[in-house]
């Protein structure tokens, strides 16, 4: 067997299931590699100056929308960036510097404010493009590895995510770099979203189709069942309900009398009667065995409040009722 303090990730031509050495190898190369990027993190935690609050300055000023223009890794951590700011209250697109150069230049308009990345700050594509983004007098941040760099000297503010080096074992791939990258574009988005005081209610609109989005801003109306509501009276038999809330298929059944809500019967009260005395319980009136009283909820209420009262109460169904008191709908705790 291979001595561990020799063995490295090399090895792994040989059966996981039986080289227990390359399994710690790997395990030890993730947790190097994890450490590298925390402490690079908390070294850019130090390299926050003055530019920082200026760009958030720059940004909030701006009339319009927020380009994003990066190549290759950074343009990859750039639309990410542009869907963050987007999703928390900063209007922005991710922009191709390739295809800006052929066209797509006309996406910017004079209110608009870029972030350009380039951790060398001298990529070539964005080089190209700085005379055009001169000409429009568009103001613009860069996010670069070296603050002499072209990049970071032609534009408005420049924001420095320099390292050390690359976790990649040749200082190759962009890696830590990337991770910079990353962080930074979070930390303006964080800083935007605290001077907007955007709350939970803002995030929700922009993602209706979320869990969040759509517990903040589904109301139970919207989620409750309004049709063919299985209803009857006080006066009619444990037969004749079963039948209604057989039609109804959510095992219930909903006393009305002159449009006021009476009481309830659910297919557990059904069970429960039929336990105690099933002799001559077939022919007893719904106001015999119902639960009077029950549990309600306006249908302008916020489903996420439904949902509290349900596990608060340790029920799975709410008699839905509008201003007027009247009966609307029934909301079943797995409608929402």
């Amino acid at each position: 067997m291979n001595d561990s303090s020799t063995t490295n990730l090399s090895s792994l031509d040989a059966p996981l299931d039986t080289n227990n050495v390359a399994v710690d190898a790997m395990i030890e190369s993730a947790r190097n590699t994890l450490s590298i990027q925390a402490k690079a993190l908390a070294s850019l935690a130090n390299q926050v100056t003055a530019e920082f609050p200026k760009a958030v300055r720059m940004i909030l000023s701006s009339e319009g929308r927020t380009i994003i223009c990066g190549m290759g890794k950074s343009g990859l951590i750039g639309k990410k960036i542009a869907a963050t700011l987007a999703s928390t209250g900063t209007p922005s697109f991710f922009l191709h510097p390739g295809e800006a150069f052929h066209g797509d230049l006309g996406m910017i308009q004079p209110q608009d404010i870029l972030i350009l990345i380039s951790y060398s700050g001298e990529t070539e594509e964005l080089m190209r493009l700085l005379p055009s983004l001169k000409s429009f007098g568009n103001p613009s941040i860069a996010i670069v590895g070296n603050m002499n760099s072209s990049l970071a000297k032609h534009c408005d503010c420049a924001l420095d995510i320099s390292i050390d080096r690359e976790v990649c074992p040749n200082n190759l791939a962009p890696t830590t770099s990337t991770t910079m990258t990353t962080a930074m574009g979070d930390a303006l988005a964080v800083a935007l979203m605290e001077c907007r005081h955007f709350q939970p209610q803002d995030f929700a609109r922009f993602h209706p189709g979320g869990s969040l989005g759509r517990k903040l801003l589904t109301r139970v109306k919207d989620l409750m069942h309004s049709k063919n509501l299985p209803v009857c009276t006080p006066d009619t038999s444990l037969k004749e309900a079963i039948t209604v809330m057989t039609q109804g298929r959510m095992g219930v059944v909903l006393i009305q009398e002159q449009d006021q809500l009476q009481g309830i019967f659910t297919d557990g009260d059904l069970r429960r009667a039929m336990l105690k005395d099933s002799v001559g319980m077939i022919d007893k009136t719904m106001s015999e065995l119902m639960t009077p009283n029950p549990k309600t909820i306006n249908e302008n209420v916020m489903i996420v409040e439904a949902e509290e009262q349900m596990l608060r109460d340790k029920i799975t169904l709410l008699v839905v009722t509008n201003d007027d008191d009247k009966l609307a709908g029934i909301l079943e705790i797995y409608d929402r």
